[in-house]
């Protein structure tokens, strides 16, 4: 902490003169950053909409309330085609996730100069692009429906997991490996005997929880055509039937809800 003397007594401050004055210069130009970008935002919206907006939404309220409860016997094929998509989704992922995973972590890569940079780049890639973007370019590729939302969500997955999965397999215990070597076991067999039960248990709760988050994920996969609920909410928003719209929600909302207690019980369990 610096010191200054004010009448010959010594004055504790937080900061010297020089770093308070540093200080308010990066508030201030915070603050003009702010005030510009507020500016930008605010030319490009109609406020007429915004101001409008209490009664608009209390409008489509009283037209989605009472939802339309017999409806809900057309969503159980939807919503098991969600539950498929996310499920298959992830088990892809993993797949494609362990490997990359061993060969992104520092201790076990091949090469950390060539192989490691190309597969932090596949983690890196995969991890960028969003999934509803993912499952816009499938569907320009292999067409609409449940497949191109199985293999967006993979691809979505697969970084996520092996970055997760890699930083686990570097924080593992060296002394198991080096007993394990001294042995005189082959690479695989270090790796089967004394890195893999390392990183099981990381392994099982980043599946449960990527399953978790896919859930959430592939409910809205549906609206650009990749199949699962979001298609029959895409449809009934199309319409304007708002009853169907106030039910489709509430069915996402219960396999949220359930998905997420799974989770919880799974982890728990494994922890």
């Amino acid at each position: 902490m610096p010191v200054s003397e004010r009448n010959g007594t010594k004055v504790w401050q937080r900061r010297t003169g020089r770093e308070s004055l540093f200080h308010w210069v990066l508030w201030l130009i915070g603050v003009a950053v702010f005030a510009y970008c507020w500016q930008q935002i605010s030319n490009a919206t109609t406020w007429f909409f915004v101001w409008d907006a209490p009664r608009i939404a209390g409008d489509i309220w009283t037209r989605a309330t009472p939802p339309k409860w017999e409806y809900i016997t057309q969503l159980g094929k939807p919503i098991w085609d969600t539950l498929n998509i996310a499920t298959l989704g992830t088990i892809i992922s993993l797949v494609l996730a362990v490997p990359v995973a061993f060969l992104a972590a520092r201790n076990t890569t091949p090469s950390r100069f060539i192989i490691r940079p190309l597969a932090l780049l596949i983690i890196v890639s995969t991890r960028s692009i969003n999934s509803l973007i993912w499952a816009l370019l499938l569907i320009a590729i292999i067409g609409p429906g449940v497949f191109a939302g199985v293999v967006a969500i993979a691809i979505r997955s697969v970084g996520f997991c092996a970055k997760l999965l890699y930083e686990a397999i570097e924080e593992i215990d060296e002394t198991q490996v080096e007993a394990i070597t001294a042995t005189g076991a082959s690479r695989w067999q270090v790796m089967a005997y004394g890195i893999v039960p390392q990183i099981m248990p990381a392994f099982a709760g980043i599946a449960v929880f990527r399953w978790d988050i896919n859930i959430r994920e592939s409910t809205v996969l549906g609206l650009v055509g990749a199949g699962g609920i979001g298609l029959q909410l895409s449809a009934s928003l199309n319409v304007l039937a708002w009853p169907q719209v106030a039910l489709i929600l509430l069915v996402i909302l219960a396999a949220v809800v359930i998905s997420e207690w799974v989770s919880a019980k799974v982890r728990g369990a494994i922890i």
